[in-house]
C-alpha cells in the first residue's frame, strides 16, 4: 500500500483521478496502476477495494482490500489479479 501510495479509505472518484484504469465490479472497485521499477521491468500493479457502506456511487467510501505484492507486464494481468481478490 505504501509503495504504490494507495489511499485508504477513499472514493472511486478520487482513484479515477489518480489512475485511469478503474472498474466497478459488483461491490468492489479494482484498479491497475503503474509504478516505475526501472527500464525493462514490470511496472503494473493491481489493487482491490470494497465499498464500506450502501452508497455504491462514485462518491461512496471504499476501503483497500488487497494490493499485489508483485508487478505485472501489463495492465490486463493486473486487473485480472485484482478481480480474483
Amino acid at each position: 500500500m505504501r509503495t504504490y501510495r494507495l489511499p485508504n479509505p477513499t472514493t472511486p472518484e478520487d482513484l479515477e483521478c489518480r489512475w485511469s484504469k478503474l472498474l466497478t465490479f459488483g461491490d468492489r472497485v479494482v484498479i491497475a496502476g503503474d509504478f516505475f521499477n526501472g527500464p525493462n521491468k514490470p511496472c503494473y500493479f493491481g489493487a482491490a477495494y470494497e465499498f464500506l457502506g450502501d452508497d455504491h456511487t462514485c462518491e461512496g467510501a471504499i476501503g483497500l482490500r488487497a494490493a499485489s505484492g508483485v508487478e505485472f507486464e501489463d495492465d490486463g494481468h493486473a486487473i485480472a489479479w485484482a478481480m480474483q481478490q
